[in-house]
Parts: C-alpha cells; sequence; structure tokens
C-alpha cells in the first residue's frame, strides 16, 4: 500500500467541479485539511454543510505488468464523487462500507498524479424522510443537530495487488463447540481476465482449506466453508475466556500471491429465543448499555476513547453495548471482541426514510456484514432503531417499518444466518408485526411515573421480553459552563433542547427547575432522580429474569459532547451518581423487595416479597438472608436460608409487619451471604399519622 500525500480542500461549486478536478489546476490558495477528517473540525468549513472538494498528490511507482493499482477509501461521510487525473472513477455512497476503484490504467502513464474527491453530506429535514443512512450521526440525537460529520473520515490508500484482488471477504462462525467450529467464508474477487485461482484459508498459522476456482473477468463471487477441530470458544467476561484466532485469505495466482486479506475472529455460536440470548449453548441474561458516538471526531479520536468506553461498560457490570442507530470505528468492536462485552448492532437508520433508499439500504446491510461480520462480540443485528416516533404513526402500516425494513431485515439474514437479526427497535405490536420489537419504557420521564413499571410488567408481560431503553435525563456536574445560569432560576429550556439535548417538557414535569434555592441543587437533584429511575427499574427486570424479561439496555452510556441526557458518564466519562447506582444493581448476585411506598401512614399492613437474583452459572448453596426494618425507637428482624439456583431469581420469603406508631423515616435493610461475599440492599419510606 502507499500512501496518499497532502490534502487540500475548498468549497465545491461549478468552477471547482470544472476546473478543480485536473492533474495542472494550480490549488495553491486551497487549505490544507486533514484526512482522515471531518471537515467541519477544520477552522475554514467550522459552519459548511458542504459539499467540499479535496485534492491530493499521489505517487505511484512503476508497476510491473501483472500488477493493478486500486484507489481504496476505507470510509466517506456520505456521498463522494471521485476523479484521477480528471478522469471520473466513480461515486461510492454509504460511511460504513471501503470504497476501491482500479485505476491500474491510469497509474501506468505517469508516477504523478492527482486524486481529487467531492464529498456531500446534506442536512435531513427533521420532520420530513430522510435519503442518506446516517443514523444517529445525523438526527440530532447524538449532537448538536447543527452539526454536520461530513468528511473522508477514514484512510484513503493506493492498494497495489497482483492480477485478482479481493474486494469483500466475510467471515462468519455459524456454529462452535468443544469438538469443532464452522466457519462459513464468501469472498468476492475481481479478476483482470478469466483465469484459474488457488484460495487458501490459513487458521493461526496452519493451512486449513485449499480450493481452485475458475473466474470470469471482472466480480466473482465465491463461498466455502471450514471446520477447525477443538476450538477454543469465545466467552462474554461474565461466563468465560476471550481466546481470538487469525483467519487469513490468499488468492495464488499461477503460484504467487496476488492478494490477501486478514481477519480476526472468535468461535462462538449466537442464538436467541423468545428474547433470551445464548452463548455457546448457555443461556444469558443481557444487562446492556446503549452507546452513541463516542466522539465527534470519529476520525481522529485516538482507539482509546473507543476502548475506554467498552471498558466502562464492562466496569459497570454490564454484559452488552448496543451501537444505537450507527456504525462505529473499528477499535470499539476490537475492544469488544478483547474483552468480552457483546454488541448489539444496529444499522445506521433511525426515523422514517424516503422511498428512493431501498436498494441503498439493502446494499449497505449486506456491507455492514461483510465489514462486520467476523467480529465475535456482534450477537445481533437490528435493521432499523426507532423508525417511528409518534405514538399513532406506531400503530399504522407506514412504508418505513412495514417496507423498508422488512428488505433490510432479509438481507441481513441472508447475508448471516450464524446471528439473530431483529427488524426493529422501538416498535410495539401493531397489525402487520404483532410481535412488535423490544420495548422502549417511558415511565417516570416521557410519560407516567417512574414506579409504574411492576404494575405495568403483571399487565403486559410481552412489553417486558427484553426492554431496550430506560431512564431519565439529568444535568451534568460542569453544566454552569456551558448553561447561562445567570438568571436563575429561569433557564432558557429552548436552547437546552435545541443545542444540548433536553426534552424539555419531560424536565418541566419532573425535575423542574424553579423551586431549587441554586443551579447546583437543580443539578443534584436531576441526578439523583435519574439514579433512583434506574435503581428500581434495574431491580425490577432482574426480578422478573426469564419470566419473562430476556434482558435491558439502560438508555445511554456516556456522551460524546456536553449535553442534557440519559446518560450516566458525562461527555469527559465523569461518572454521575447513576453509574454507581448501575453497578450495585447489575452486580451478579442481588437481593431485592418489592418497594415500599413514598409515605405510609401508621397501621398499614405491609407485606413485601424478598428474591435472590443469581447471574452467576453455578448454583449458590447455604445462603443466608437477613432482613432489618428499622424505625426510630424499634427494629424488627427476619433470617432465611437456602440455596439459590445457577442463573435464576428465587422468592426467598415474605416480610409482613404493620407501620408503627412512630412517625418519621422507616428503614428495610436486606443482606444476602453467599460464601465470602455479601449483598445489600436498602429502602425508604416516611410514616406519617
Amino acid at each position: 500500500m502507499e500512501p496518499i500525500g497532502r490534502w487540500r480542500a475548498r468549497a465545491a461549486d461549478d468552477d471547482v467541479r470544472r476546473d478543480g478536478i485536473g492533474l495542472d489546476h494550480d490549488d495553491a490558495d486551497w487549505v490544507e485539511v486533514s484526512v482522515p477528517g471531518h471537515w467541519r473540525l477544520e477552522p475554514a468549513f467550522a459552519d459548511s454543510s458542504g459539499p467540499i472538494m479535496y485534492r491530493a498528490d499521489l505517487r505511484h511507482r512503476p508497476s510491473r505488468p501483472d500488477e493493478r493499482a486500486f484507489v481504496v477509501f476505507d470510509g466517506v461521510m456520505y456521498q463522494a464523487d471521485v476523479w484521477l487525473d480528471g478522469a471520473y472513477l466513480g461515486d461510492p455512497e454509504g460511511y460504513v462500507a471501503p470504497h476501491a476503484f482500479d485505476v491500474t490504467s491510469l497509474a501506468r502513464l505517469s508516477d504523478e498524479h492527482v486524486l481529487a474527491v467531492e464529498v456531500s453530506c446534506p442536512p435531513q429535514p427533521p420532520d420530513a424522510p430522510k435519503r442518506t443512512l446516517m443514523g444517529a450521526l445525523h438526527d440530532g440525537s447524538a449532537f448538536d443537530r447543527r452539526w454536520n460529520p461530513g468528511g473522508i473520515w477514514r484512510p484513503v490508500r493506493l492498494e497495489v495487488t497482483g492480477p485478482v484482488r479481493i474486494d469483500r471477504c466475510r467471515v462468519l462462525c455459524r456454529d462452535a463447540n468443544d469438538t469443532r467450529a464452522h466457519l462459513r467464508l464468501t469472498a468476492r474477487l475481481d479478476s483482470d481476465a478469466a483465469r484459474k485461482v488457488r484460495v487458501r484459508t490459513i487458521v493461526d498459522g496452519i493451512v486449513h482449506a485449499e480450493q481452485d476456482h475458475s473466474l470470469a473477468s471482472g466480480s466473482n463471487e465465491i463461498a466455502w466453508n471450514l471446520d477447525v477441530a477443538k476450538p477454543r470458544l469465545w466467552w462474554p467476561w461474565s461466563m468465560g475466556e476471550q481466546p481470538l484466532s487469525e483467519v487469513v485469505v490468499e488468492i495464488a495466482v499461477d503460484g504467487r500471491i496476488s492478494h490477501s486479506v486478514r481477519r480476526r475472529t472468535g468461535f462462538r455460536e449466537i442464538a436467541m429465543d423468545d428474547w433470551v440470548l445464548s452463548v455457546n449453548g448457555e443461556r444469558l441474561f443481557t444487562k446492556g448499555v446503549n452507546l452513541g458516538p463516542s466522539t465527534i471526531d470519529l476520525a481522529g479520536a485516538p482507539p482509546e476513547v473507543f476502548r475506554r468506553d467498552v471498558e466502562l461498560a464492562r466496569d459497570a457490570g454490564l454484559d452488552l453495548v448496543r451501537c444505537a442507530g450507527h456504525v462505529t470505528r473499528d477499535d470499539l468492536y476490537d475492544a469488544a471482541d478483547e474483552l468480552g462485552v457483546l454488541v448489539w448492532q444496529d444499522l445506521p437508520l433511525r426515523g422514517r426514510y424516503a422511498r428512493s433508499v431501498r436498494r441503498q439500504a439493502v446494499r449497505q446491510a449486506r456491507e455492514v456484514v461483510d465489514v462486520l461480520g467476523h467480529h465475535p462480540s456482534i450477537a445481533v443485528w437490528c435493521a432499523h432503531d426507532r423508525p417511528e416516533v409518534a405514538a399513532l404513526r406506531q400503530q399504522v402500516p407506514t412504508w418505513t417499518k412495514t417496507v423498508l425494513d422488512r428488505w433490510v431485515t432479509r438481507a441481513l439474514e441472508e447475508a448471516d444466518e450464524s446471528r439473530p437479526t431483529l427488524t426493529n427497535s422501538g416498535v410495539p405490536p401493531h397489525v402487520t408485526q404483532i410481535e412488535g420489537s423490544d420495548t422502549h419504557l417511558t415511565f417516570g420521564w416521557g410519560r407516567g411515573d417512574e414506579r409504574d413499571l411492576p404494575s405495568y410488567a403483571a399487565a403486559f408481560p410481552r412489553m417486558v421480553r427484553f426492554v431496550g431503553a430506560f431512564g431519565a435525563q439529568s444535568v451534568p456536574d460542569d453544566a454552569d459552563g456551558w448553561i447561562d445560569t445567570s438568571r436563575w432560576p429561569a433557564i432558557d429550556l429552548a436552547e437546552l433542547a435545541g443545542r444540548f439535548g433536553a426534552d424539555a417538557d419531560a424536565v418541566q414535569r419532573h425535575v423542574p427547575p424553579l423551586g431549587h434555592p441554586t443551579f447546583e441543587h437543580w443539578v443534584r437533584y436531576t441526578q439523583r432522580y435519574q439514579a433512583t429511575l434506574l435503581r428500581h427499574h434495574i431491580e425490577t427486570l432482574r426480578r422478573l429474569k426469564y419470566r419473562p424479561t430476556g434482558g435491558f439496555c439502560v438508555s445511554s452510556l456516556a456522551d460524546a459532547t456536553p449535553r442534557v441526557s440519559t446518560s450516566i458518564l458525562d461527555h469527559l466519562r465523569r461518572p454521575k451518581p447513576a453509574f454507581a447506582t448501575v453497578v450495585d444493581a447489575c452486580r451478579p448476585v442481588i437481593v431485592v423487595a418489592e418497594r415500599m411506598a413514598d409515605q405510609l401512614s401508621v397501621g398499614d399492613a405491609i407485606a413485601l416479597d424478598v428474591h435472590a437474583v443469581s447471574d452467576l452459572h453455578h448454583p449458590l448453596t447455604e445462603v443466608v438472608c437477613t432482613a432489618s426494618l428499622r424505625w426510630p425507637g424499634g427494629v424488627h428482624r427476619w433470617r432465611w436460608t437456602g440455596d439459590v439456583p445457577a442463573d435464576d431469581c428465587v422468592l426467598i420469603g415474605t416480610i409482613q409487619f404493620v407501620v408503627p406508631d412512630a412517625p418519621g423515616g422507616l428503614w428495610l435493610d436486606l443482606a444476602l451471604e453467599h460464601g465470602d461475599e455479601v449483598a445489600t440492599n436498602r429502602y425508604e419510606s416516611i410514616v406519617t399519622r
């Protein structure tokens, strides 16, 4: 591979499109820019929505007659037109997959060339069907809606190969056990002429297969299977180790290697039955979190930025991160592979789309499998995140969720039979999709009270089979640096909504600024409210483990920019109180009781069930559980002993009491002793006459 020279850019117009693509154009007054990069991060284009024309010098050593040269774009946001020395190469679309152009003939004419690329990433109207597949990167949920992520966001290179190049290579682990792992490989080979080739597959340095194929000139699709004997199985971190293997596919022409690709993978088997995931035949109650873009600078951020989010999710006791509405850098998926964190991968679709995008969406769905399918951490594909927001549109057939989502789902299922595929997310049961999808809960924020979940789950158990989002927004500690507090308690909620993502109506309903003596007091109140909601939602869902709940995802992990959001970490990854709450609620073993009312009256008869929840894959024996009910001047205690089965939730007993004639605080403390570990919990209430 040969690097591309320095890049220059300027706003694209008709004159630039006519003159700026040629070899002899004088670009001395163009702005030097970074590639990979987003043009909005360049001072000259900080307010531009594009399109932008890029130019770069390209030097190429003289090639041999049997060599071919390709200009490869690893990623462009979102659409481009490409020229080499004024000759038009093509128009790549989609920011996820690489795009390659054969420049062999042009490269042989000279050693010096100019590559010109016009990149466009048009803003999409918030209330109209979209025409670009950018998902969360372009819908205002992760960044200020005015942000435009356009640019050449991944490297560009000149790649020299032999007469046959591997244009796409898909490596999937279809099934695996202690005896063997079955790999399914698919490749698209670009040949300069009709010829015979030998395809060699190497796993961890050992040749496992050699096959001869006859190719036609141009693009050729081939597929083959491969068995690996006695593999070391890959597991999520809470279930086992994460051994990884390197798969190399080589194409040999007349005994010489023409091209090769490498894919790192892991041997495991993923399945989902009624929203319960299983890995290598063992079921897993999935505790997860939604992950938005880790940073506004997806192109230039160091790999540690993406790895850190996976580490923080694991530190919180979570098994899964959901790349909500976007595809991110390879660094995140590599980290998930190494750390044993499962990934729910959305395609970059969110909201409504124009009918014209169907073909493009189907093509990009297949490309996502090509690019990411080898990662063992990816457990689930989801075709579309929140296709409809309005409640009425969720209940009636629409083109987006009835037609587009089914086409994209079919494309994912045809490309990858090794993983479950979900049609969409956040769609309740309706006439054309009786089963519905996972549920996005809004109790205590979008609607209702944060205490409503237990009664809702009892009335509609289907709706809590998997809860894909829940939470409340809070204000981070440093918000006084970017929120105008000079007229406190008057806060410009419209600005908080437009620039910083706040749900102004929900803020006014549940955590209104009015009534708080200082801004800092209000900030702490929003954070406490968020932590309380998350704690009790998680406890409720874990208590419903497999009956019927298969798992959940907290609404968001962290912010990419300063935000008022549902995240449990701010944009600098400083934890809010909700982070510690999630850590405690997601420990492998917890003890929970039904929740007391905020206020109790003297003489009320109360009965509270106490449960033990274990995510450990071995039973706990001789467990001791104690409960202490305390009030000013008194205490009452209970004690139980017994066993807790592996990976289960069990009823320990029922606490029954009459509220004492002691107005003031009432505290219920629980402790569960198992071996050297102790799980504790506390519930509080106020007693009134």
